[in-house]
């Protein structure tokens, strides 16, 4: 018998999977849990995990890891199930799916031992869509150039967003064209800060995009690609299709990431006269320790104080937050040194979006 904790955390990603559109994780992880709880060779994979935290995010390294498997053609009997893969998964095939992870796990099992000690990261793109209202409603309001930065940028993606394309009904944004599309980023009716933004700020002129990472992911290669790719849910093909466009666009735009604590980091950004410094990040700051994230505070802070009619700030974050018995992903801005706007809420992956309420 192993860890009933391990099995209920494995048991809420499974729920979780499900609420998020992933029939096929949120089907694949009621099994694991049960392996787990029996011994199987699932909690083989899992030995030494028992007591890993929520935050660890157990259940989406292993599926990362069998992801991986899959995405290289090393599991083509699981592949059959995975529409990433070129497969399809049928509910009324469960049984099959299930016997075939299984035994890409067994098979494979010191490849998947190894990828448990990878974080998730997926540098989920489509938390572009509420990053760029939010850089948006600041650029109105300070019409000046864009100095982009990112704390826990992964793999830099998102440091690319001027050139994506965003639309909803009634509003459209961004380059025709683009490799990345935002489609049906907002519910009706889109808000009205918003779309006075875009009336205002047809583009964001980025002169400058720099990012940081604990431990940064290099798109441009085979293994960072890998990475990305694996951690994506297999049956989201919108998801897959946005970090395929992203990747092209990280080939043609260079946007740095340094590997650096978010504190460290920023105590090196200073505001610059004639732009506006925009810090953004997105479902990063439950990573962050309790004490770090207070120097993070103190930098930004810092930087708000710095403004002044020559030199603009906001500081633009979308981060899972308490708002009564609820948890959710709210859309903060904070320009110059005024105070914090909560102006939206969204999906954790960020689409759709739609106005704040409280």
């Amino acid at each position: 018998m192993t860890s009933s904790h391990l099995v209920r955390m494995i048991e809420f990603q499974a729920a979780a999977c499900g609420e998020l559109g992933s029939p096929l994780y949120a089907a694949v992880l009621r099994r694991v849990a049960g392996d787990v709880r029996y011994g199987g060779v699932c909690a083989e994979a899992l030995d030494g995990y028992e007591e890993a935290p929520g935050p660890d995010a157990v259940a989406l390294r292993l599926l990362g890891g069998v992801h991986a498997l899959v995405l290289t053609g090393r599991v083509p009997a699981l592949a059959a199930h995975y529409p990433s893969a070129g497969g399809t998964f049928d509910p009324a095939r469960e049984d099959d799916l299930w016997a075939a992870f299984r035994a890409a796990v067994a098979g494979h099992l010191p490849h998947v031992r190894d990828w448990m000690e990878r974080p998730p990261q997926t540098n989920e793109v489509g938390r572009s869509n509420v990053l760029l209202a939010g850089a948006l409603h600041a650029a109105a309001r300070r019409p000046m150039p864009v100095r982009l930065f990112e704390v826990g940028s992964s793999a830099g993606l998102n440091l690319l967003a001027d050139g994506f394309r965003l639309t909803a009904p009634g509003l459209a944004w961004g380059p025709e064209g683009s490799s990345v599309e935002l489609r049906h980023g907002w519910e009706r009716p889109v808000p009205e800060w918003l779309t006075e933004a875009v009336a205002r700020s047809p583009e964001l002129r980025v002169v400058e995009r720099r990012g940081c990472d604990r431990d940064p992911v290099d798109p441009l290669s085979p293994a960072g690609a890998l990475v990305l790719r694996a951690y994506l849910w297999p049956d989201q093909t919108a998801r897959s299709a946005r970090l395929e466009g992203a990747l092209r666009r990280a080939s043609e735009v260079p946007a740095p990431v340094a590997r650096q604590d978010a504190d460290a980091f920023l105590a090196g950004v200073r505001l610059r006269p004639g732009t506006l410094t925009v810090v953004w990040h997105s479902v990063m700051r439950q990573y962050v320790p309790g004490e770090a994230w207070e120097r993070v505070e103190r930098e930004l802070d810092r930087l708000a104080a710095a403004s002044g009619p020559d030199a603009g700030f906001a500081h633009v974050a979308f981060e899972p937050r308490r708002v009564g018995d609820d948890h959710r992903f709210l859309l903060s801005v904070r320009v110059d040194g005024g105070a914090e706007e909560l102006l939206a809420e969204a999906a954790p992956h960020g689409l759709p979006a739609r106005a704040f309420t409280g």
